[in-house]
């Protein structure tokens, strides 16, 4: 569908549903509708969502040695001297490190490769800077790597890869190499959990 089926308001309507459906699950006609509400309904939520990505664009940056995102040079959570440095914790991107953070468990460091190999869409390890992650491991405080990308075909591909180039660079070992544990979720009932997370819980089965 064209946008211009979508919008004939306005040549300036029309580039501002052109942006918003750039957005990740945005449509044309979301795009329309998100449009409108901010026009229409709350210019003083479009002045400030205005606002704060252009302060966002000017101020957020790469941290330096996790690559997450940080307004400093270094992120607080690298710069963070009660963190664990020993234990080093791989992510695809900035949500998934938010959602280990959220846990509380996990108390070590951090590398954020910002994505996932995926050729289809071009991203390879260049595009991942796969080079800041090696710098990263290669710290002499860090003894355990702890791979927490996701359990999707790309994310496993990327988990590969990572440990491939580890170990090739011998830095595993001496460094442990660890993989996030898969299984039945807390609170499921196994006869309503499929058979590939079942087995996957019986071969990642500890002792009590």
């Amino acid at each position: 569908m064209s946008f211009k089926t979508v919008s004939k308001i306005s040549n300036t309507f029309e580039e501002l549903v052109k942006a918003l459906s750039c957005l990740p699950g945005i449509g044309p006609k979301t795009a329309q509708r998100m449009a409108i509400f901010l026009l229409h309904h709350n210019r003083e939520v479009a002045k400030r969502l205005s606002t704060s990505l252009d302060d966002a664009l000017l101020k957020v940056k790469n941290c330096s040695k996790c690559n997450s995102f940080s307004e400093e040079d270094i992120c607080f959570l690298c710069s963070n001297t009660q963190r664990d440095s020993s234990i080093l914790c791989i992510v695809e991107n900035p949500a998934d490190q938010m959602i280990m953070e959220q846990t509380r468990v996990f108390k070590g460091k951090y590398y954020v490769l910002m994505g996932k190999l995926s050729p289809i869409d071009g991203i390879g390890p260049e595009e991942l800077n796969f080079t800041g992650m090696i710098d990263r491991v290669s710290e002499e405080s860090v003894k355990e790597v702890l791979l927490a990308t996701n359990f999707t075909p790309e994310g496993e591909a990327t988990a590969h890869a990572i440990e491939t180039i580890l170990k090739s660079r011998r830095l595993v070992p001496p460094r442990r190499l660890t993989r996030l544990a898969r299984g039945v979720p807390f609170g499921a009932e196994i006869e309503f959990t499929d058979l590939g997370t079942i087995a996957q819980a019986v071969r990642e089965r500890k002792i009590n």
